[in-house]
């Protein structure tokens, strides 16, 4: 249960993005919220492709 708690606490992007140190974090920090998201992305598309391919050859 506290495995999910923590995937759905919220980050407060743009607080971070004030406070950052300088323009490289900054980018890090953009590229590192963007990255779980195009990974389920990648994953829902490969399921897809998975299962399309798996009922065209039946």
């Amino acid at each position: 249960m506290k495995s999910l708690l923590v995937l759905v606490q919220t980050v407060d992007l743009k607080e971070k993005l004030e406070n950052a140190p300088d323009d490289s974090y900054q980018i890090g920090l953009i590229i590192g919220s963007f990255v779980p998201f195009v990974a389920l992305v990648a994953i829902a598309y490969w399921m897809y492709y998975a299962a399309k391919k798996r009922e065209n050859n039946q």
